[in-house]
Protein backbone atom coordinates (compact mmCIF):
# COMPACT_ATOMS: atom_id res chain seq x y z
CA UNK A 1 0.00 0.00 0.00
CA UNK A 2 1.12 3.66 -0.98
CA UNK A 3 0.77 6.66 1.39
CA UNK A 4 -1.87 9.10 -0.03
CA UNK A 5 -2.59 12.53 0.38
CA UNK A 6 -5.84 14.52 -0.94
CA UNK A 7 -7.29 17.73 -0.69
CA UNK A 8 -8.89 16.78 2.56
CA UNK A 9 -5.71 15.08 3.58
CA UNK A 10 -3.71 18.52 3.08
CA UNK A 11 -6.50 20.36 4.41
CA UNK A 12 -6.80 17.98 7.62
CA UNK A 13 -2.36 18.61 8.13
CA UNK A 14 -2.81 22.17 7.17
CA UNK A 15 -5.53 23.19 9.49
CA UNK A 16 -3.94 21.45 12.44
CA UNK A 17 -0.76 23.12 12.08
CA UNK A 18 -1.94 26.28 11.21
CA UNK A 19 -0.54 27.75 7.68
CA UNK A 20 1.99 29.59 9.33
CA UNK A 21 3.63 26.98 11.21
CA UNK A 22 3.30 24.55 8.24
CA UNK A 23 5.48 26.91 6.04
CA UNK A 24 8.00 27.99 8.48
CA UNK A 25 8.79 23.86 8.93
CA UNK A 26 8.99 23.45 5.39
CA UNK A 27 11.13 26.37 4.57
CA UNK A 28 13.47 24.21 7.31
CA UNK A 29 13.27 21.42 5.46
CA UNK A 30 13.91 23.27 2.49
CA UNK A 31 16.95 24.54 4.13
CA UNK A 32 18.17 21.41 5.42
CA UNK A 33 17.97 19.71 2.09
CA UNK A 34 19.43 23.21 -0.11
CA UNK A 35 22.25 22.82 2.71
CA UNK A 36 23.01 19.17 0.72
CA UNK A 37 23.21 20.12 -2.43
CA UNK A 38 25.69 18.49 -4.26
CA UNK A 39 23.95 14.68 -2.88
CA UNK A 40 21.03 15.57 -5.27
CA UNK A 41 20.90 14.29 -9.04
CA UNK A 42 19.68 17.76 -10.69
CA UNK A 43 17.99 18.95 -14.00
CA UNK A 44 16.31 21.41 -15.56
CA UNK A 45 12.55 20.45 -15.22
CA UNK A 46 10.84 18.42 -18.56
CA UNK A 47 8.32 21.28 -20.12
CA UNK A 48 6.33 20.43 -23.03
CA UNK A 49 4.59 24.27 -24.21
CA UNK A 50 1.57 24.96 -25.94
CA UNK A 51 -0.09 27.75 -27.11
CA UNK A 52 -2.47 27.94 -23.89
CA UNK A 53 0.55 27.20 -21.14
CA UNK A 54 3.10 24.37 -20.37
CA UNK A 55 2.85 20.74 -18.77
CA UNK A 56 5.96 20.30 -16.60
CA UNK A 57 7.81 17.26 -14.71
CA UNK A 58 10.32 17.63 -12.29
CA UNK A 59 12.28 15.04 -10.88
CA UNK A 60 15.15 14.74 -8.30
CA UNK A 61 16.81 12.44 -6.34
CA UNK A 62 19.58 12.03 -3.21
CA UNK A 63 20.63 8.34 -3.65
CA UNK A 64 18.04 7.63 -1.08
CA UNK A 65 14.67 8.94 -2.00
CA UNK A 66 13.20 9.79 -5.46
CA UNK A 67 10.24 12.30 -6.61
CA UNK A 68 9.08 13.77 -9.33
CA UNK A 69 6.24 16.71 -9.80
CA UNK A 70 3.76 17.06 -12.35
CA UNK A 71 2.91 20.79 -12.80
CA UNK A 72 1.13 22.91 -15.44
CA UNK A 73 0.76 26.71 -15.48
CA UNK A 74 -2.18 27.55 -17.79
CA UNK A 75 -2.93 31.60 -17.38
CA UNK A 76 -6.29 31.76 -19.26
CA UNK A 77 -7.85 29.11 -16.89
CA UNK A 78 -8.88 31.42 -14.49
CA UNK A 79 -11.07 32.48 -17.08
CA UNK A 80 -12.77 29.01 -17.63
CA UNK A 81 -13.23 28.86 -14.34
CA UNK A 82 -10.15 26.68 -13.73
CA UNK A 83 -7.19 26.98 -11.52
CA UNK A 84 -3.84 28.49 -13.67
CA UNK A 85 -1.70 25.61 -11.77
CA UNK A 86 -2.49 22.16 -10.80
CA UNK A 87 0.16 19.50 -9.49
CA UNK A 88 0.34 16.32 -7.71
CA UNK A 89 4.36 14.07 -6.93
CA UNK A 90 5.37 11.25 -5.56
CA UNK A 91 8.26 10.13 -3.31
CA UNK A 92 9.80 6.82 -3.83
CA UNK A 93 12.49 4.54 -2.58
CA UNK A 94 15.05 4.50 -4.26
CA UNK A 95 16.31 0.91 -3.30
CA UNK A 96 13.07 -1.18 -4.86
CA UNK A 97 11.77 1.74 -6.85
CA UNK A 98 8.66 1.26 -4.72
CA UNK A 99 6.77 4.45 -4.44
CA UNK A 100 6.05 5.65 -0.60
CA UNK A 101 3.82 8.36 -1.24
CA UNK A 102 1.41 9.85 -4.29
CA UNK A 103 0.32 13.42 -3.22
CA UNK A 104 -1.52 16.21 -4.25
CA UNK A 105 1.21 19.11 -4.92
CA UNK A 106 -1.44 21.99 -6.37
CA UNK A 107 -1.84 23.60 -2.58
CA UNK A 108 1.30 22.62 -1.72
CA UNK A 109 2.59 24.50 -3.92
CA UNK A 110 1.58 27.37 -3.46
CA UNK A 111 2.74 26.63 0.32
CA UNK A 112 6.64 25.39 -0.49
CA UNK A 113 6.99 28.42 -2.77
CA UNK A 114 5.77 31.11 -0.05
CA UNK A 115 8.08 29.18 2.25
CA UNK A 116 11.29 28.87 -0.40
CA UNK A 117 10.40 32.90 -1.21
CA UNK A 118 10.54 33.75 2.97
CA UNK A 119 13.35 31.55 3.32
CA UNK A 120 15.29 33.21 0.80
CA UNK A 121 14.35 36.67 1.82
CA UNK A 122 15.77 35.96 5.13
CA UNK A 123 19.34 36.01 4.21
CA UNK A 124 18.41 38.85 0.87
CA UNK A 125 16.30 41.43 2.31
CA UNK A 126 17.42 44.18 5.28
CA UNK A 127 16.87 43.19 8.71
CA UNK A 128 14.68 46.18 8.99
CA UNK A 129 12.21 45.05 6.12
CA UNK A 130 8.03 45.66 7.23
CA UNK A 131 6.76 46.80 4.56
CA UNK A 132 6.17 44.50 1.75
CA UNK A 133 4.02 45.63 -2.11
CA UNK A 134 2.17 42.71 -3.53
CA UNK A 135 1.77 42.62 -7.05
CA UNK A 136 -0.57 40.18 -8.39
CA UNK A 137 -3.17 38.95 -5.94
CA UNK A 138 -3.96 35.90 -7.47
CA UNK A 139 -4.12 32.08 -6.09
CA UNK A 140 -0.91 32.19 -4.63
CA UNK A 141 -0.55 35.59 -2.87
CA UNK A 142 -2.44 35.06 0.51
CA UNK A 143 0.16 32.24 1.23
CA UNK A 144 3.05 35.05 0.54
CA UNK A 145 1.60 37.39 2.85
CA UNK A 146 1.17 34.86 5.68
CA UNK A 147 4.52 33.87 5.06
CA UNK A 148 6.12 36.92 5.15
CA UNK A 149 4.28 38.14 8.30
CA UNK A 150 5.20 34.98 10.06
CA UNK A 151 9.45 34.61 9.22
CA UNK A 152 9.97 38.48 8.45
CA UNK A 153 8.17 40.32 10.54
CA UNK A 154 6.14 42.10 7.50
CA UNK A 155 3.78 44.45 8.88
CA UNK A 156 2.37 46.54 5.80
CA UNK A 157 1.26 44.94 2.77
CA UNK A 158 0.53 47.26 -0.43
CA UNK A 159 -1.56 45.11 -2.76
CA UNK A 160 -2.14 45.66 -6.82
CA UNK A 161 -3.17 43.49 -9.17
CA UNK A 162 -5.11 44.83 -12.40
CA UNK A 163 -8.16 42.78 -11.83
CA UNK A 164 -9.40 44.72 -8.59
CA UNK A 165 -11.36 41.52 -7.74
CA UNK A 166 -8.40 39.72 -7.01
CA UNK A 167 -7.60 42.44 -4.76
CA UNK A 168 -10.54 42.36 -3.04
CA UNK A 169 -10.19 38.78 -2.41
CA UNK A 170 -6.65 38.97 -1.11
CA UNK A 171 -7.28 42.13 1.22
CA UNK A 172 -10.69 40.18 2.70
CA UNK A 173 -9.04 36.94 3.12
CA UNK A 174 -6.20 38.86 5.10
CA UNK A 175 -8.62 40.99 7.42
CA UNK A 176 -10.10 36.88 8.24
CA UNK A 177 -7.31 35.69 9.05
CA UNK A 178 -6.40 39.11 11.30
CA UNK A 179 -2.74 39.04 11.29
CA UNK A 180 -1.44 40.45 14.18
CA UNK A 181 0.12 43.87 13.30
CA UNK A 182 -1.13 43.60 10.05
CA UNK A 183 -1.88 46.29 7.90
CA UNK A 184 -2.96 46.67 4.58
CA UNK A 185 -3.43 49.09 1.72
CA UNK A 186 -5.40 48.54 -1.64
CA UNK A 187 -3.29 50.47 -4.26
CA UNK A 188 -4.59 51.74 -7.93
CA UNK A 189 -1.01 51.07 -9.73
CA UNK A 190 1.95 48.97 -9.38
CA UNK A 191 4.18 52.58 -8.83
CA UNK A 192 1.81 53.15 -6.30
CA UNK A 193 2.03 49.32 -4.21
CA UNK A 194 6.18 49.79 -4.52
CA UNK A 195 6.34 53.64 -2.68
CA UNK A 196 7.41 52.78 0.83
CA UNK A 197 8.64 49.15 0.27
CA UNK A 198 11.49 47.57 1.89
CA UNK A 199 9.98 43.58 -0.54
CA UNK A 200 8.52 43.69 -3.86
CA UNK A 201 6.95 40.58 -4.32
CA UNK A 202 5.60 40.10 -8.02
CA UNK A 203 3.11 37.24 -8.62
CA UNK A 204 1.65 37.56 -11.85
CA UNK A 205 0.43 35.29 -14.58
CA UNK A 206 0.49 36.95 -18.11
CA UNK A 207 2.81 34.30 -20.66
CA UNK A 208 4.56 37.36 -21.99
CA UNK A 209 7.65 39.39 -21.48
CA UNK A 210 5.55 41.37 -19.07
CA UNK A 211 7.33 44.61 -17.43
CA UNK A 212 5.56 44.73 -14.06
CA UNK A 213 8.69 46.60 -12.43
CA UNK A 214 10.76 49.08 -14.36
CA UNK A 215 13.93 50.78 -13.35
CA UNK A 216 12.19 53.80 -12.06
CA UNK A 217 10.19 51.69 -9.14
CA UNK A 218 13.25 50.08 -7.60
CA UNK A 219 15.39 52.05 -4.82
CA UNK A 220 18.18 51.14 -2.99
CA UNK A 221 18.02 48.93 -0.32
CA UNK A 222 15.12 46.72 -1.96
CA UNK A 223 14.62 43.46 -1.69
CA UNK A 224 12.84 42.18 -4.93
CA UNK A 225 10.97 38.50 -4.51
CA UNK A 226 10.30 38.07 -8.16
CA UNK A 227 8.25 34.85 -8.97
CA UNK A 228 6.03 35.03 -11.33
CA UNK A 229 8.75 35.14 -14.32
CA UNK A 230 8.70 31.43 -14.55
CA UNK A 231 8.44 29.79 -18.21
CA UNK A 232 10.29 30.85 -21.40
CA UNK A 233 9.04 34.10 -22.83
CA UNK A 234 7.33 34.90 -19.41
CA UNK A 235 9.10 37.60 -17.08
CA UNK A 236 7.72 40.16 -14.78
CA UNK A 237 11.07 42.81 -14.44
CA UNK A 238 12.26 45.39 -17.27
CA UNK A 239 16.32 43.68 -17.94
CA UNK A 240 17.13 47.73 -17.06
CA UNK A 241 16.83 46.60 -13.76
CA UNK A 242 19.14 43.79 -14.14
CA UNK A 243 21.82 45.67 -15.54
CA UNK A 244 22.02 47.94 -12.24
CA UNK A 245 25.83 48.10 -10.55
CA UNK A 246 23.76 47.54 -7.13
CA UNK A 247 22.03 44.37 -8.26
CA UNK A 248 22.51 40.85 -6.69
CA UNK A 249 20.64 38.04 -8.77
CA UNK A 250 19.84 34.85 -6.79
CA UNK A 251 18.93 31.72 -8.33
CA UNK A 252 17.60 28.38 -7.46
CA UNK A 253 19.78 26.57 -10.08
CA UNK A 254 21.19 28.29 -12.48
CA UNK A 255 20.51 25.94 -15.66
CA UNK A 256 17.03 25.73 -15.43
CA UNK A 257 16.80 30.10 -14.39
CA UNK A 258 18.62 30.19 -17.44
CA UNK A 259 15.88 29.38 -19.22
CA UNK A 260 12.37 30.36 -17.67
CA UNK A 261 13.83 33.04 -14.82
CA UNK A 262 14.49 36.82 -15.10
CA UNK A 263 17.66 35.80 -16.37
CA UNK A 264 16.58 34.71 -19.51
CA UNK A 265 16.44 38.41 -20.67
CA UNK A 266 21.19 38.63 -19.92
CA UNK A 267 23.81 37.13 -21.68
CA UNK A 268 25.12 33.36 -20.32
CA UNK A 269 28.29 35.89 -19.28
CA UNK A 270 25.64 37.57 -16.53
CA UNK A 271 26.63 36.94 -12.97
CA UNK A 272 24.34 35.21 -10.61
CA UNK A 273 24.89 32.87 -7.87
CA UNK A 274 22.97 29.56 -6.57
CA UNK A 275 20.88 29.84 -3.40
CA UNK A 276 22.80 26.57 -2.21
CA UNK A 277 26.22 29.38 -2.18
CA UNK A 278 24.12 31.51 -0.10
CA UNK A 279 23.24 29.28 2.45
CA UNK A 280 26.61 27.77 2.58
CA UNK A 281 28.07 30.98 3.37
CA UNK A 282 30.31 30.84 0.25
CA UNK A 283 28.48 33.98 -1.24
CA UNK A 284 26.24 36.35 0.80
CA UNK A 285 22.63 37.12 0.39
CA UNK A 286 23.26 40.59 0.57
CA UNK A 287 26.81 42.27 0.62
CA UNK A 288 25.54 46.01 1.93
CA UNK A 289 22.28 47.78 2.90
CA UNK A 290 22.03 49.79 -0.28
CA UNK A 291 22.53 46.98 -2.53
CA UNK A 292 19.41 45.79 -4.16
CA UNK A 293 18.70 41.94 -4.13
CA UNK A 294 16.76 39.60 -6.34
CA UNK A 295 15.19 36.64 -5.58
CA UNK A 296 14.41 35.35 -9.34
CA UNK A 297 12.26 32.62 -8.40
CA UNK A 298 11.44 30.41 -10.83
CA UNK A 299 10.38 26.72 -8.59
CA UNK A 300 12.95 23.89 -8.14
CA UNK A 301 12.49 20.31 -8.25
CA UNK A 302 14.53 20.26 -4.73
CA UNK A 303 11.73 22.26 -2.94
CA UNK A 304 9.01 19.70 -4.22
CA UNK A 305 11.09 16.93 -3.00
CA UNK A 306 11.62 18.79 0.95
CA UNK A 307 7.47 19.06 0.74
CA UNK A 308 6.74 15.37 -0.19
CA UNK A 309 9.42 14.18 1.99
CA UNK A 310 7.81 16.81 5.07
CA UNK A 311 4.15 15.45 4.29
CA UNK A 312 5.36 11.65 4.47
CA UNK A 313 7.04 12.64 8.06
CA UNK A 314 3.57 14.32 8.90
CA UNK A 315 1.81 11.17 7.74
CA UNK A 316 3.53 8.78 9.34
CA UNK A 317 3.33 11.04 12.59
CA UNK A 318 -0.55 10.65 12.64
CA UNK A 319 -1.91 7.24 12.08
CA UNK A 320 -5.46 8.46 12.81
CA UNK A 321 -5.64 10.23 9.86
CA UNK A 322 -3.58 7.63 7.34
CA UNK A 323 -4.83 7.29 4.16
CA UNK A 324 -2.90 4.73 1.72
CA UNK A 325 -4.19 3.34 -1.63
CA UNK A 326 -3.74 -0.26 -3.43
CA UNK A 327 -1.23 1.47 -5.94
CA UNK A 328 1.14 -1.60 -6.40
CA UNK A 329 0.30 -4.94 -6.35
CA UNK A 330 0.91 -6.80 -3.27
CA UNK A 331 1.58 -11.16 -4.58
CA UNK A 332 3.44 -13.49 -2.94
CA UNK A 333 4.92 -14.80 -6.52
CA UNK A 334 6.20 -11.94 -8.04
CA UNK A 335 7.06 -13.80 -10.95
CA UNK A 336 3.70 -14.44 -11.58
CA UNK A 337 1.92 -11.30 -11.85
CA UNK A 338 -0.60 -12.20 -14.64
CA UNK A 339 -2.24 -14.78 -11.46
CA UNK A 340 -3.77 -11.33 -10.09
CA UNK A 341 -5.79 -10.95 -13.05
CA UNK A 342 -6.80 -14.78 -13.58
CA UNK A 343 -7.23 -15.44 -9.87
CA UNK A 344 -9.88 -13.04 -9.99
CA UNK A 345 -12.44 -15.10 -11.42
CA UNK A 346 -13.08 -18.71 -11.06
CA UNK A 347 -14.80 -22.16 -12.57
CA UNK A 348 -16.56 -21.73 -15.58
CA UNK A 349 -16.57 -17.44 -15.09
CA UNK A 350 -12.65 -17.68 -15.47
CA UNK A 351 -13.26 -19.95 -18.42
CA UNK A 352 -15.59 -18.00 -20.53
CA UNK A 353 -13.28 -14.87 -19.67
CA UNK A 354 -9.77 -16.73 -20.71
CA UNK A 355 -10.85 -18.96 -23.20
CA UNK A 356 -10.59 -22.95 -23.39
CA UNK A 357 -7.17 -23.69 -22.49
CA UNK A 358 -5.23 -24.85 -25.75
CA UNK A 359 -2.09 -25.39 -24.21
CA UNK A 360 -0.39 -28.44 -23.11
CA UNK A 361 2.47 -28.47 -21.08
CA UNK A 362 5.00 -31.16 -21.00
CA UNK A 363 6.72 -31.72 -17.64
CA UNK A 364 10.66 -31.18 -17.84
Amino acid sequence: MVEYIGIEGIRRIVGRMGPAAFMEGLAAEIEADYGRWNDFDKSARHAIHSPGGVIELMPTSDGRMYSFKYVNGHPRNTARGLLTVTAFGVLADVETGYPLLLSELTVTTALRTAAMSALAAKSMARTDSHVMALIGNGAQSDFQAIAFHHMLGIRQLRLYDLDSLATEKLARNLRTLNLPGMQVTCCRSAAEAVQGADIVTTLTADKRNAIVLTPGMVVPGMHINAVGGDSPGKTELHADILRRSDVRVVVEYEPQSRIEGEIQQMPASFAVTEFAEVLSGAAPGRASPAEVTIFDSVGFALEDYSALRYLHKLQLENAQSRQQIDLIPDIDNPKNLFGLLAHTQSGAARQNAWGPSQLAVTPG
